[in-house]
């Protein structure tokens, strides 16, 4: 049904193109005729589509998914005191470096 309603919006557009082109009131008519009942079928589509009660056995199954779901991730390294400072060391003592150079 969206893919109706798609292709009525098409001729929609085409009949609103032309009867702006040429200033034929028949070809907007069907312009306005074909926009009303494309969204007719949106509304129509919609509707159904909240009727539906499949949405809750949807969330069953995505529920018994996430169960089933069982991975081994690696566990990360901890993290040391000396890991973690080395890096500033350094570079504090490239800026030491760089400040004792003579220009």
């Amino acid at each position: 049904m969206l893919i109706v309603a798609l292709v009525l919006a098409v001729i929609g557009l085409a009949a609103l193109v032309t009867a702006v082109v040429t200033s034929n009131e028949l070809i907007a008519w069907v312009c306005i005729a074909a926009s009303v009942i494309g969204v007719v079928l949106l509304i129509i589509d919609a509707l159904r589509e909240r009727s539906r009660p499949a949405a809750a056995d949807h969330d069953d199954e995505a529920e018994d998914v996430e169960e089933d779901f069982d991975a081994d991730y690696p566990e990360e390294p901890a993290a040391d005191a000396e890991t973690t400072t080395a890096p500033a060391e350094s570079a504090a003592e490239e800026v030491a470096e760089e400040d004792s150079n003579p220009r």
